[in-house]
């Protein structure tokens, strides 16, 4: 007896759709009110602008992006004055 397997050409369901990589984002941001300013991102990094100046930063589209002010730089403590989705942010 023979058996001849037939090869389906059709793929189980978890290949059949991947998911879309976010789009990476070049945005901007300038601090007008705090003496410094941290930009944290969700994979930890961050980023410090001193007041009256911007930066242009590198992010992931959705990605939460949590705004942290030092108001006394001989203190370590930093206080949380917003969070901005990085589609929020100005386009570079």
């Amino acid at each position: 007896m023979i058996v001849t397997m037939v090869a389906s050409t059709a793929w189980p369901p978890y290949f059949r759709r991947m998911p879309t990589p976010p789009k990476k984002l070049r945005k901007q941001f300038v601090n007008a009110e705090y003496p410094k300013l941290v930009l944290r991102f969700e994979d930890g990094h961050e980023i410090r602008i001193v007041k009256g100046t911007g930066k242009t930063f590198d992010c992931w589209s959705g990605e939460t992006i949590k705004l942290l002010a030092i108001i006394d730089p001989q203190e370590r403590e930093r206080t949380h004055v917003g969070t901005k989705k990085a589609d929020e942010f100005d386009d570079a």
